[in-house]
């Protein structure tokens, strides 16, 4: 049996799937909360009141400031003509 590594086929282009993902809003599950406790209790009733606080501070706070994007596609895209290059000139 021969050894010969398996050769891929060439990509068209370098591409790694999202890099950035997206945070949760941290103030979703209150809000969840209380939607469900409207739903149980009626949106008028003072049992959903301590949870509309909690939401109201949530959404009163400060942001936290963005993190910084993934700039690996980008760089992926403009480092790939000389991968090509290296990888041809290596046959």
């Amino acid at each position: 049996m021969s050894k010969n590594p398996i050769r891929l086929p060439p990509l068209p282009r370098l591409r790694v799937r999202n890099p950035n993902k997206r945070e949760q809003n941290p103030c979703l599950t209150i809000m969840s909360s209380v939607l469900a406790c409207w739903a149980s209790a009626g949106h008028t009733g003072r049992a959903c009141n301590t949870v509309e606080d909690a939401l109201r501070a949530c959404m009163d706070a400060p942001k936290l400031p963005p993190k910084p994007s993934n700039t690996i596609n980008y760089h992926l895209q403009r480092l790939s003509s000389r991968l090509i290059k290296q990888a041809s000139k290596n046959k």
